[in-house]
């Protein structure tokens, strides 16, 4: 069926423009997604897998792979343990853990952006530092407002 010249690339799963996908994806080479995926997107952390979602494509889910390059749409939390490009016509909807991201002028997150070197997120408040998780915080008493007593 196919030739030698005409042979697809090993361990490149395409989810075509004209494809809508519900359910999760688990690969481990590249996948491109120029459609739309309905469900979270996974690879095995530290691998070489890469996930492209081009300018059309749209996924509605969270995405947990080594090294993520977005130019369409992401609903969902982004978790990248390599690396993240975001492209001139990225949109993300979620928050962003990244080891190392590079964004191009036009993209946009509406959510947090988390260094987490190893991939891991973090169990903090946003905005939160190491430092500020080892102050002890007064507890505080409810107040009625209309006696003024605790």
């Amino acid at each position: 069926m196919f030739g030698k010249e005409n042979r697809p690339e090993a361990g490149v799963t395409l989810v075509a423009t004209n494809c809508e996908l519900v359910g999760d994806i688990h690969f481990s080479d590249q996948l491109l997604i120029n459609g739309i995926v309905k469900g979270n997107i996974y690879a095995q952390a530290g691998s070489k897998a890469t996930v492209t979602i081009s300018e059309k494509g749209r996924v509605r889910g969270e995405i947990r792979v080594p090294n993520v390059i977005v130019n369409g749409k992401v609903f969902g939390d982004i978790n990248s343990d390599k690396h993240l490009e975001l492209a001139a016509k990225a949109e993300v909807k979620g928050s962003v853990y990244y080891s190392l991201i590079e964004m191009v002028m036009g993209s946009r997150v509406d959510g947090h952006l988390i260094h987490a070197p190893d991939g891991k997120k973090e169990a903090k408040a946003a905005g939160e530092t190491r430092e500020d998780s080892n102050i002890k915080k007064p507890k505080v008493a409810a107040v009625n407002t209309a006696t003024g007593n605790a």
